[in-house]
């Protein structure tokens, strides 16, 4: 499709700035932060920055074609929309607004179960095309009720989410009533005053709710029970037994999300996932980890070949997408830039910003004369 950009915001990190102007300063901290120090989140993208890749100017050279598959499904380009939690806070309508520009460009849309938007909406807006990340249960029962919501909607895959098996320690967040249960303080109602556009959309929108869960949720809870209920009722830990029935009942593709070693990506090829998305949260969980482009070169050299690898956490641009499927990446997911998109330009920011993406990432191809997604590891300058 043509593309649509704004040129007054080139890059993610034009839109960034925007959005923080536009973003009470509670909603932004929780899209922008990570975890204690702020070092695995920073530490993500730098490594990937540290990758480059050759071209190869004299050969017989046609045209790119971005076009990539994934999960026995064909994607015009090789990224997608990360799954994001609680996102009508950060900006109100975001889910619908993404949901609808990636099935416009024809990228994979992840909802995420904690989201403002819920499974059949996301269906209806993508045509049957939107995947549904699973944040598991503790009551079975609505485990497989939700999963069965998944498919009656038409979601090609299914992924299950593993590495939050508590939640992480975010300063921000803590200070701005944001952590569970949550709560809406004086200075963040002030903040709110202060940023009319977002005000006035979450009055047109309403006030976000996590959607999926609403028909599993008492009735009349305040913040604070309401946080309760859900540290109850769902649990982050993942294990071959809670694995087993969701693999047995899941008729589609199956995703792992958040693997971080060799050990987990093996227990996934054993246990019969389709793919898995290599993953830090988006540096939102453990401070300390790898960085997720080092996990990847440790693992796709060995089992790329056994299971689709997939990464997120650190892409911030069409290069960062390059060199990461340079390392052995079957596809990208992305999170935080697409939110900074809605955050900046509202209803017309998913639009831009994938079309920012796809425009920086045809660049790269066509300088390195790289005809095809799956040559760009033959450009990998290696270290």
């Amino acid at each position: 499709m043509k593309i649509k950009m704004n040129p007054q915001y080139p890059s993610v990190d034009d839109l960034r700035k925007k959005a923080k102007g536009r973003m009470p300063r509670f909603a932004f901290e929780y899209l922008d932060g990570g975890c204690n120090e702020d070092v695995s989140i920073t530490r993500n993208t730098a490594d990937i920055r540290k990758v480059q890749l050759q071209p190869r100017y004299l050969r017989n050279y046609g045209t790119s074609s971005t076009k990539t598959k994934v999960m026995g499904m064909e994607f015009d380009a090789p990224f997608g929309i990360a799954p994001v939690g609680l996102q009508g806070l950060m900006w109100p309508n975001s889910p619908a607004i993404l949901a609808k520009a990636a099935n416009n460009h024809n990228i994979p849309f992840i909802l995420s179960t904690v989201t403002t938007m819920n499974i059949e909406k996301a269906s209806e807006l993508t045509e049957g095309k939107a995947w549904f990340q699973l944040y598991n249960p503790v009551d079975d029962e609505i485990r497989d009720d939700i999963i069965d919501r998944a498919a009656a909607a038409g979601c090609p895959v299914l992924v299950l989410l593993c590495d939050v098996p508590t939640f992480g320690y975010r300063p921000r967040d803590f200070k701005n009533g944001l952590a569970l249960p949550p709560k809406m303080t004086v200075a963040n109602i002030l903040q709110i005053l202060g940023k009319p556009t977002w005000a006035f959309n979450t009055l047109r929108y309403g006030q976000p709710t996590f959607e999926n869960l609403k028909q599993y949720t008492p009735e009349g809870l305040n913040l604070k029970q309401l946080g309760a209920f859900m540290d109850k009722t769902f649990s982050g830990r993942l294990n071959e037994e809670k694995i087993k029935p969701i693999r047995d009942k899941w008729k589609g593709k199956l995703v792992l999300k958040g693997v971080a070693s060799e050990q987990d990506t093996q227990d996934a090829i054993r246990m019969g996932f389709d793919g898995i998305i290599l993953s830090n949260h988006g540096g939102r969980q453990l401070d300390a980890a790898q960085s997720t482009i080092n996990s990847l070169k440790e693992i796709a050299q060995t089992y790329g070949d056994k299971i689709e690898i997939m990464l997120d956490s650190g892409l911030r641009s069409g290069p960062d997408i390059a060199r990461v499927m340079a390392c052995g990446a079957k596809f990208t997911f992305m999170g935080r830039s697409f939110m900074y998109g809605v955050g900046a330009l509202g209803n017309k920011g998913g639009e831009h910003t994938i079309s920012i993406l796809k425009t920086q990432f045809k660049q790269v191809m066509d300088q390195l004369c790289c005809e095809r997604v799956e040559d760009l590891p033959q450009h990998l300058l290696n270290e």
